[in-house]
């Protein structure tokens, strides 16, 4: 035996069957090894004449510190007195659906449970989880016991927020935030799919043998299959240039445009910084997108919008708060008045990214080039440190961006002057 440290378990390898490797320096706290090469942390002790097993965590997501850590924390109650795995086992059979969104959470905030690439979920992702958590998994399945979940009560979840039953309009902790919930299949498929995530968890967990959401049928999620006609491009120029009469925020209708013009997210334009925005290299260079840092290649219609915003010192947002520092957080409700105007049913943020790839496979140009402009993660420049990008990247962007903008104004090749910023109250 020897100290476990991340070296030694990780120079562990898979055999014909399991084996433990155990801890010289605390009793009781080891690793076991699955002929799958899979790693996971133990404590083990005695109750009664009873050896007893607890499972802390995985190798890899849990350090061997963290994992040491819990791991004492379980032999000191049973050096107390207690029982640590029947007391687990009580609290299985009593686990609420909201207590274990609770574990769920807190899993996923120690980087413990896993999204898409294997990697940890990002805090935005985790924000908009709690969101859904909060206003459809609770009202709906909060007090039900996890063992008692069937697949009846998963179709019976979809359906009612499907139909809008946990529908409200309510205030978020962000600054001056407003969250509308609304129902529809796109929101129902969603958490659905939320749902079936955390069932897993408890799967994982030794809660329930099985995922009651397996084979459930969801509805399918329509909000990625909608594009832009080039009359609905039209419109949305429209409405946009009517806008600013309406006294609309010059940071919605800015917003608007580089939603439409970069094929950006909703979260990356929000927060998208000057320090970001390198008009020499033709690129954004996101610090933290949903895959990390990224290199996206930007066409010169965007930096003409750009060009029309103002810096203000000491905040390094483009689009900056109405009142105080940091970002504009108004983009949610600015997007649902310009569209209202547009009379585009159903166009989302998300709707202009979805067009803006639609766009570049109709001027012919490859899934790869498509992924690289997206900052997907099959083809994404995610290094920050690329000083170059590819000629025929920034080309490309650059020929979907004034074809947009084309559409968007009926002058192809031009950009029109924006509003500028309305001084803050």
């Amino acid at each position: 035996m020897a100290k476990l440290t991340k070296r030694l378990i990780d120079g562990l390898e898979p055999k014909s069957s399991d084996y433990f490797e155990w801890d010289d320096e605390l009793p009781g706290f080891g690793v076991r090894v699955w002929p799958t090469g899979r790693k996971v942390y133990v404590a083990q002790y005695r109750a009664g004449v009873r050896t007893r097993r607890v499972k802390v965590g995985t190798h890899g997501p849990l350090t061997v510190e963290e994992a040491r850590r819990e791991a004492k924390g379980i032999l000191g109650d049973v050096a107390r007195g207690e029982d640590p795995q029947e007391d687990r086992v009580t609290r299985r059979k009593s686990l609420t659906v909201s207590q274990l969104c609770d574990n769920y959470l807190q899993a996923a905030e120690r980087g413990l449970i896993m999204g898409k690439g294997g990697k940890a979920k990002k805090a935005s992702t985790l924000y908009t989880d709690r969101g859904r958590i909060d206003r459809h998994i609770r009202p709906l399945l909060g007090n039900k016991l996890v063992r008692d979940m069937t697949q009846a009560d998963v179709a019976r979840f979809i359906r009612d927020v499907a139909s809008g039953k946990t529908a409200v309009v309510e205030k978020t902790d962000r600054k001056r935030g407003k969250a509308i919930v609304e129902g529809g299949t796109g929101t129902a498929a969603r958490t659905a799919g939320l749902l079936g995530g955390i069932l897993s968890f408890a799967v994982s967990e030794g809660v329930i043998p099985f995922n009651p959401a397996t084979g459930v049928k969801r509805p399918a999620d329509n909000r990625r299959q909608r594009r832009l006609t080039a009359d609905e491009y039209k419109a949305l120029g429209k409405a946009l240039a009517a806008a600013e009469a309406d006294a609309e925020t010059a940071q919605g209708i800015k917003g608007a445009w580089l939603l439409a013009l970069t094929g950006c997210r909703l979260g990356e334009v929000e927060n998208l910084k000057w320090a970001e925005v390198d008009d020499d290299g033709g690129c954004f260079r996101l610090e933290d997108s949903k895959e990390g840092a990224s290199v996206r290649p930007i066409g010169r219609p965007v930096f003409d919008v750009l060009a029309t915003i103002e810096r203000e010192k000491e905040n390094p947002f483009v689009l900056t708060a109405l009142r105080g520092e940091g970002a504009f957080g108004g983009m949610p409700g600015a997007w649902r008045r310009i569209v209202k105007r547009a009379e585009l049913e159903g166009v989302t943020p998300h709707t202009l990214r979805h067009s803006y790839a639609s766009v570049a496979g109709d001027l012919g140009f490859t899934e790869s080039t498509i992924a690289a402009m997206l900052g997907h993660a099959a083809g994404s420049v995610t290094s920050r440190y690329v000083h170059h990008l590819d000629s025929v990247l920034i080309a490309a962007a650059d020929k979907v961006a004034r074809t947009i903008h084309g559409m968007m104004t009926g002058a192809e090749g031009k950009v029109v002057q924006l509003p500028n910023r309305k001084p803050k109250a």
